[in-house]
C-alpha cells in the first residue's frame, strides 16, 4: 500500500466531485488524496490551475540571448512550467558593452531586469542564483545556496567567458569585455590614463599612460580600437590643458594576418583602412607573449627563438582575443559523460540536445552545433536568438508527442562598426551586393542593434543618446567609478 501511496504522490489522481469536496483542506484550497489504509495525507497539484497538474517542467539556466528568447517563446504556453535561473537579475545586450566601456552609453541603457521582461508570462518563474551541479538521473539542478530545481527538460545557455590561453594571471592586467563590471572597469582605466597623463611630468611615463593596446582584432577588438581612436581625436580634443589627447597611440594587435578574419578579405582591408584613418596602428601577425603593469611583449608569428620580441610600454591593455565556455558547461558535460572541445563547449546534435540525453539542450556560446554544410554555428547574438526560439518550439513539439525538426541556422550576415560613419557589413545571402563599408554599413549597424535591444524604453534612450553624440561629438557617460579612482602619479607636474 505504501508503494501505491508513493505512486500517487508523483502523478495526478482523478477525483469525483464529492471526493474533491471532501478532500478540500479546512485551512486552505489545497487538495489531498487519502487512502484509508494510509495515515498520511499527500498534497497534490491543484488540477484547476492553468495548465493543470501535469505541466511539463522546463528549467532554463542562463538569461542571455538564447535562454531569454527560449523563455519568452514559452511564456504563453500553459502546457509548460518555466523556471529561468541566472546569477544576474538582468538581461545584458553584450554587443553594445564596448559603448559602455568607452563612455557612449550607460549600463542601464543596454540592460533590462529579467523579471520585467517576463512579467506577463504567468507560467514563468525567475530565480536569482547560480547553477552549481547537475544530477541527470534525478533530473535535478542544484544551486549555489543548496536549493534544488527539478526538470523534465533542461536548457543550458550559460554563455562564455574570457580565455587567456593558459595565462590566467593576465586577467587582472588586461580585462576582457563580457559583463557590466568589465565595461565600467575598462572605462575607468581609459579615463584615468588621460587624467594621469595630464598630471604626469615625466615624459616617458606620460607616453605610457597615453598608449592603449587592444589585443585581438575580431569585431569586439576592432570596435574598441575604433572607439579609442575617436575618443582621442574627437571627444577629448578640448578637455585637457597639459596634454593633447590626439597624441595618444592606439595599437590593435592580432596574431592572424588580418583584422576581422571571419570577414571577406576585401572587407578586412577596408576595416584596416578605416581604423588607420582614426589613428589606430594595426599590427597583424604579432602574438602577445607577456603582459605586466608596465607594458606588453609581442613577437612576430614565425619569428625564430624569440629574437623578434618587442616591448611596448603601456599602462592600458584591453583583451579581446578569445573566449571559453562557462564553468557550468563543463560540469554538465562531466555529468552527462560527454567530451568538450578545447574551448570547453559541449557538442550537440541536430536538435541541439546532448547525444544520449534528449532531455538536455545546450544553446548559444556553450554549444558546438553544426549547420548545413558541416560548418559550426557561430557564437553571435543572432544565432543564439534563433537557437532559443528553436528550443522553445522543439519543447512544445515534444510535449504534444511530436518529433521536432532539426535546427536550421539562417545566416543573417555580420556587421561591425568602426567609428563615426564607418563600418563594414557582410550580408552573405546578398552575395557581392551585401559587402558594404563606410556609411552604409554604419547605418545598417545602427538599425540592427536598435531592433535587437530588449525594451522600448531602452531603444528610445539609446537612439536619443546616439543622436546627441552624433550632433555634439560627445560621450555623455565619461564617469570614473570603482577603485582605484585616483591614478598613481610618479612625478606630478608643478602648477
Amino acid at each position: 500500500m505504501r508503494q501505491k501511496y508513493q505512486m500517487y504522490a508523483n502523478r495526478p489522481v482523478p477525483l469525483s466531485r464529492p471526493s474533491r469536496e471532501k478532500a478540500r483542506s479546512a485551512t486552505g484550497s489545497a487538495r489531498f488524496w487519502h487512502d484509508d489504509a494510509v495515515e498520511e495525507r499527500v498534497a497534490l497539484p491543484d488540477p484547476t490551475r492553468p495548465g493543470g497538474p501535469t505541466r511539463h517542467r522546463v528549467v532554463i539556466v542562463g538569461g542571455g540571448f538564447a535562454g531569454l528568447y527560449a523563455a519568452r517563446s514559452l511564456g504563453k504556453d500553459q502546457s509548460v512550467e518555466v523556471t529561468l535561473i541566472d546569477r544576474r537579475n538582468y538581461h545584458l545586450f553584450q554587443p553594445l558593452l564596448y559603448q559602455v566601456a568607452t563612455g557612449a552609453l550607460s549600463p542601464g541603457d543596454i540592460a533590462q531586469p529579467l523579471r520585467a521582461i517576463l512579467r506577463r508570462s504567468r507560467n514563468t518563474r525567475v530565480l536569482l542564483g547560480e547553477a552549481m551541479e547537475l544530477d541527470p538521473i534525478a533530473r535535478r539542478v542544484t544551486l549555489n545556496d543548496g536549493g534544488t530545481v527539478d526538470y523534465d527538460t533542461l536548457v543550458v545557455a550559460t554563455g562564455a567567458r574570457h580565455a587567456y590561453f593558459g595565462h590566467d594571471d593576465w586577467a587582472a592586467l588586461a580585462p576582457g569585455l563580457k559583463t557590466i563590471e568589465d565595461a565600467t572597469d575598462i572605462r575607468r582605466r581609459i579615463l584615468i590614463s588621460y587624467e594621469a597623463a595630464e598630471r604626469e611630468a615625466d615624459a616617458i611615463r606620460r607616453a605610457e599612460w597615453m598608449t592603449f593596446v587592444v589585443v585581438g582584432a575580431g569585431p569586439t577588438g576592432v570596435e574598441l580600437a575604433g572607439a579609442l581612436g575617436e575618443i582621442s581625436r574627437d571627444t577629448l580634443t578640448r578637455d585637457f590643458r597639459s596634454i593633447h589627447p590626439a597624441d595618444a597611440r592606439v595599437l590593435l594587435v592580432e596574431a592572424l594576418d588580418r583584422v576581422l578574419p571571419t570577414y571577406p578579405e576585401s572587407l578586412s582591408a577596408s576595416a584596416r583602412r578605416q581604423l588607420e584613418r582614426l589613428g589606430v596602428t594595426v599590427r597583424t601577425g604579432e602574438m602577445v607573449t607577456g603582459i605586466d603593469e608596465g607594458g606588453i611583449d609581442v613577437v612576430r608569428v614565425g619569428g625564430a627563438d624569440g629574437s623578434l620580441t618587442e616591448r611596448i610600454p603601456t599602462r592600458t591593455v584591453l583583451w579581446a582575443a578569445g573566449v571559453q565556455a562557462s564553468s557550468f558547461g563543463r560540469k554538465v558535460a562531466d555529468a552527462l559523460g560527454v567530451t568538450v572541445d578545447r574551448a570547453g563547449r559541449v557538442p550537440v546534435g541536430p536538435g541541439l540536445t546532448v547525444p544520449g540525453h534528449s532531455e538536455v539542450m545546450v544553446l548559444g556560446d556553450l554549444a558546438v552545433a553544426t549547420r548545413q554544410g558541416g560548418k559550426v554555428v557561430p557564437g553571435v547574438a543572432p544565432a543564439a536568438i534563433q537557437e532559443g526560439k528553436y528550443a522553445a518550439g522543439a519543447i512544445r513539439a515534444r510535449v504534444r508527442g511530436e518529433t521536432p525538426k532539426p535546427f536550421r541556422y539562417r545566416d543573417r550576415g555580420d556587421v561591425a562598426v568602426i567609428g563615426r560613419l564607418s563600418g563594414v557589413a557582410d550580408i552573405r545571402w546578398l552575395g557581392r551586393f551585401g559587402r558594404l563599408s563606410g556609411f552604409a554599413a554604419w547605418g545598417m549597424w545602427l538599425g540592427v542593434h536598435i531592433v535587437y535591444l530588449i525594451g522600448f524604453a531602452n531603444r528610445l534612450v539609446v537612439t536619443i543618446r546616439w543622436a546627441w553624440s552624433f550632433l555634439t561629438h560627445g560621450r555623455g557617460t565619461r564617469l570614473i567609478t570603482g577603485e582605484p579612482h585616483l591614478p598613481p602619479i610618479k612625478r606630478p607636474e608643478k602648477l
